[in-house]
């Protein structure tokens, strides 16, 4: 069998990134688990927590993770259930709810975030100069929203910038 395109540097770019996200899933997965979250619970927590009012609508938040919405409804249920998280209900939709971040998750989340920086400088901010990072977050940037046009829905409010 005669492959052509086997050192094609797109398969290089898809497995490099590939590797890249499983080695930063199994360091941080322990910090995570310490703290008594899973992966998916802490992007709950942390994209609540960089949303203004620390609060999205359920639909956004499950675009925003890339769950459909009855995995939100299952990862925002645990939450709530650990006082994380609390559902409110849209003053204008009464078809539309809110998750929002509570003192206590926001105080879980805070606990976590000084070992997940130092990770991340550790092994990947930290590994690159100002410049880079900065072509490097433009870059992904630029890919994400190819690949998932909706992460960053409900992100900006008016009067409020939009952190992705």
């Amino acid at each position: 069998m005669n492959v052509t395109h086997i050192d094609d540097p797109r398969l290089t770019a898809v497995g490099l990134l590939a590797e890249v996200q499983a080695g930063l899933t199994a360091r941080m997965q322990p910090v995570f688990a310490a703290a008594g979250l899973s992966e998916i619970d802490f992007e709950t927590l942390i994209r609540l927590g960089r949303s203004p009012q620390e609060q999205l609508r359920m639909t956004d938040l499950a675009a925003q993770t890339g769950l459909s919405t009855s995995g939100v409804t299952r990862v925002v249920d645990r939450l709530e259930r650990d006082g994380l998280v609390r559902r409110q209900a849209c003053a204008t939709d009464r078809r539309a709810s809110y998750a929002t971040l509570t003192d206590a998750g926001r105080d879980r989340l805070h606990g976590v975030l000084p070992q997940h920086l130092a990770d991340i400088d550790e092994c990947l901010t930290g590994l690159l100069d100002s410049v880079e990072l900065e072509r490097f977050l433009d870059t992904l940037r630029k890919i994400r929203d190819v690949v998932r046009p909706c992460a960053t829905a409900g992100a900006a409010g008016e009067g409020f910038p939009v952190r992705t």
